[in-house]
């Protein structure tokens, strides 16, 4: 479900006279008077303010993308939209930029449209009312040049493939740019017959028309616009089962099959181990796409993680760390993807969990401790919250500099709180909480404040005042179980500042 609304409420009554004039207003040829000029909205997210749209649910997304060959030239697009209004609506905004607009229908009649910010803003023949089922429908291009760390499109050797953490869907197709309003995804990808093309979710179908291919997929669990994955290429689909007979399918690009063949056989056993610590895996599939490209970070779209080539290819890179960043990437189909944040706020959630299940499982297969790991997280987390804020309260992104809020408090910062909580209540409550959440949460969107109310609920204890000191205070409190741990001045600390880049997770050589 989406935020609600930052305008004033009103009530029914009033509503309804409000669309009622404007109704008149429409009958009269009066529209442009009675409105003011397009404007971008957003949801009031503290970190991203203009991002998502009030006023409405989105249902799905139906995503036609045509590849025309090469990775310098704009795809044509067209992109459905089923939505529920959940306020009166004259106008109706979703999140677009880095395209051009052809044509916009609403509930297939053609609707006026313009420009605003980041923002296309849709003026329907017709006023939304509240409650009103709605189809969009927006012709229009998506252009895959810019630079890599805008996110949105990463070209790559062979083609091309999606990197839209944290708001950059809106750079690939019209969209409610917020994880709070997750919905179902359909892809239709049209591309030369040479290439292949994926997506999120279990493949439909593929029919070639000539020269080219249309590849069909659908999800079967909502997802987050941030989430979604694209990859056209030179690539071969390999598959396999995991557990439970789960269908897991890895993207290479096929001249990398049989060399990146002994990584990616690990991922049923990385399945495995993850049910072990939290539960069934959430969605109807999983594998890796390895992209041949320099992004200098993985990122974990729903059901398909990207990696970047490099990860599995440089020698420096050991056995043990390759292995945990895959882990990484899977624990976040749980924290993240399957439970998504309510506000951007909330990332720690998503990045602490994941780097917690990357640490214990080095511990477990590797024997490196994860005691040490937390104890030099410890010494550095003053510096960290100093220079980001502390874990649940993160500092907005630099200007023009939108990747800056993947900060090292939301990573070890974060699974440091972690591991003071399990210190606190108990690993049987710890892991009853971890359980519980992914479980109670599934397919949903949840906020710090649910899950301080869980592990209260779990551990049958007043949490408020540690959650208050280890999620919000500026400096790092004493370690429960490790009362000799120091935190470093952050001016001592300086070199931790390097981070995960790009709005996603490190590939930075394990120090």
């Amino acid at each position: 479900m989406p935020l609600p609304s930052r305008t004033p409420w009103k009530p029914a009554s009033s509503r309804r006279a409000l669309r009622s004039a404007v109704l008149v207003a429409l009958s009269a040829g009066l529209v442009a008077a009675a409105l003011p000029a397009p404007a971008p909205l957003g949801i009031g997210d503290p970190l991203f303010p203009h991002l998502g749209n009030p006023g409405y649910d989105v249902l799905s997304y139906d995503i036609d993308l045509t590849y025309p060959g090469r990775n310098t030239a704009p795809l044509a697009g067209v992109t459905r939209i089923e939505a529920l209004a959940t306020d009166d609506l004259e106008r109706i905004n979703l999140d677009f930029t880095h395209g051009t607009v052809s044509a916009v229908t609403v509930d297939g009649e053609p609707a006026a449209y313009a420009s605003s910010g980041e923002d296309l803003v849709i003026t329907p023949a017709h006023p939304v009312g509240e409650g009103d089922a709605v189809e969009i429908t927006v012709t229009h291009t998506s252009d895959p040049t810019g630079p890599v760390d805008s996110g949105g499109w990463v070209r790559t050797g062979d083609g091309l493939a999606t990197a839209l953490q944290a708001d950059a869907a809106h750079r690939v197709f019209p969209s409610n740019d917020h994880p709070a309003d997750k919905a179902y995804f359909t892809f239709r990808i049209t591309a030369p017959s040479t290439l292949t093309a994926v997506a999120n979710g279990l493949a439909e179908s593929h029919v070639r028309n000539g020269d080219t291919t249309t590849w069909t997929y659908r999800t079967t669990h909502p997802m987050a616009t941030e989430l979604a994955q694209v990859s056209i290429g030179e690539s071969t689909v390999v598959r396999r089962r995991g557990p439970h007979d789960l269908p897991v399918r890895d993207v290479v690009r096929t001249a990398d099959r049989e060399l990146l063949e002994p990584w990616l056989r690990r991922t049923p056993g990385h399945l495995e181990w993850m049910e072990r610590q939290v539960g069934p895996y959430p969605f109807e599939t999983y594998g890796v796409l390895i992209a041949d490209a320099d992004t200098g970070f993985e990122l974990e779209t729903q059901t398909l993680s990207l990696f970047e080539r490099g990860l599995f290819t440089e020698p420096a890179y050991p056995e043990w760390f390759v292995d945990s960043v895959m882990v990484h990437e899977l624990a976040h189909q749980w924290f993240g993807d399957s439970v998504s944040p309510r506000t951007w706020s909330d990332l720690w959630l998503n990045e602490g969990h994941a780097t917690w299940y990357e640490a214990l499982y080095a511990e477990e297969k590797a024997g490196k401790s994860m005691e040490r790991r937390m104890k030099a997280a410890y010494a550095d987390s003053d510096a960290w919250r100093a220079d980001g804020g502390p874990p649940a309260a993160p500092k907005p992104p630099q200007p023009g500099e939108k990747i800056s809020l993947f900060r090292p408090v939301v990573y070890d910062g974060a699974a440091l709180v972690l591991y003071a909580l399990r210190h606190e209540i108990g690993a049987d409550a710890f892991q009853r909480l971890e359980r519980t959440w992914v479980s109670e949460h599934r397919d949903g969107t949840a906020s710090t404040a649910d899950f301080t109310a869980l592990a209260a609920r779990i551990s049958g204890r007043d949490l408020s005042r540690f959650f208050a000191d280890w999620l919000y205070g500026k400096k790092t409190p004493p370690m429960p179980g490790h009362p000799d741990w120091r935190s470093r001045a952050p001016q001592r600390a300086a070199g931790a500042k390097s981070a995960p880049s790009a709005g996603a997770d490190s590939a930075a050589k394990p120090g």
